[in-house]
């Protein structure tokens, strides 16, 4: 649970990145529990910092830093004062529990006011550092290019409305290819399979995929299953997950999941949103995307591997759903890679 601890003046980027980067990280990450963001703030309505300041009325109060493993501390104008004592109160209870409390920018002036810095290494925006300086002479302030971790304690220059914290606090939970994989999958920006299949239904002039040979599933360039919820249908649509290379009829489903079509059709709406032919396509063109990622697998052996069966049907789908060609996605997402890796170690 991270909780978004969002200040009265906040910039609406800081706001809106770490929600982009943590929704993106749960993207990646399987066989584990997506993150959960919840906004909190002191008062029912705050505003956000101008220009076009917009009114922002959080989920919780200071009720929801108490269960939060995280508490990322947002900014709040230019040196601004120190926080309500509730505020203060509420932060050093969270630090005094365990909680990991991290902050974005000017976010570090909030923190530091509860004295929980003191004796320790800290940064904030850069045009700031020389005030926080000032104020705080316990504090070691530093100019740094990466947020600075000093205990339980996390603060940030606040480059790009956080995204380098969040990043870093992606890296500490699950590691720096989680925490690179999520960047990446941010600057993407793709839509997510499963919300388009939702929204829409395959058209009357839409090609579907006909049946495709069944193959042996590949054994080493298979993605993770995508991590979710167990549901009485978790059985079946973990065999799915297995089974994409193979020419599955609605009739094959519902005999795996030992039940009638009409009783199957009915539970997948339930548990997924979806019908299980829905799920299925989803399925599909998510194996797709992993394959042209991670693999160098040829374009016009995908739709084979992922029961697609034609470059043409793979091309339909994977456009409709993600907004872009396979060619284009995998070139894009290889340029991104070669952007954020990690550079060479020395010799």
């Amino acid at each position: 649970m991270v909780a978004l601890f969002a200040l009265d003046g906040v910039p609406a980027p800081q706001l809106s990145t770490p929600a982009l980067l943590f929704g993106a990280a749960s993207r990646t990450f399987y066989r584990r529990p997506p993150y959960e963001l919840r906004v909190c703030a002191a008062q029912g309505t705050i505003a956000t910092a101008p220009p076009g300041p917009l009114r922002i009325t959080p989920e919780r109060g200071l009720d929801g830093l108490a269960d939060a493993g995280t508490v990322l501390v947002t900014g709040y104008g230019d040196c601004p004062g120190p926080p309500p004592p509730d505020v203060l109160d509420a932060l050093r209870a969270a630090a005094d529990r365990g909680a990991r409390v991290a902050t974005i920018g000017t976010g570090t002036f909030a923190l530091a006011a509860t004295g929980l810095l003191d004796g320790r290494r800290a940064t904030t925006a850069w045009s700031h550092a020389p005030e926080l300086a000032r104020r705080h002479p316990r504090i070691e302030v530093e100019l740094a290019d990466w947020p600075v971790a000093d205990g339980q304690f996390l603060t940030s220059a606040g480059v790009l409305g956080g995204k380098d914290v969040c990043v870093r606090i992606i890296e500490e939970d699950h590691g720096k290819e989680a925490a690179l994989e999520a960047d990446r999958q941010l600057f993407l920006m793709l839509p997510n399979p499963s919300d388009a299949l939702r929204a829409t239904s395959p058209t009357p002039h839409a090609p579907h995929a006909p049946h495709a040979p069944a193959t042996e599933p590949p054994s080493e360039n298979s993605p993770p299953p995508e991590p979710t919820p167990l549901t009485p249908l978790t059985p079946t649509t973990t065999w799915l997950e297995s089974n994409l290379h193979r020419p599955l009829t609605l009739t094959d489903i519902a005999a795996h999941a030992n039940t009638s079509v009409r009783s199957l059709n009915r539970s997948f709406r339930v548990h997924t949103g979806l019908t299980p032919l829905q799920y299925l396509l989803r399925a599909r063109v998510r194996h797709a995307q992993w394959l042209l990622e991670h693999t160098d697998t040829p374009v016009e052996q995908i739709p084979t591997r992922t029961g697609l069966g034609t470059p043409a049907n793979l091309r339909h789908h994977f456009q409709r759903l993600n907004g872009t060609t396979p060619t284009a996605y995998r070139t894009a997402f290889r340029t991104l890679v070669a952007l954020f890796a990690p550079p060479p170690a020395p010799k």
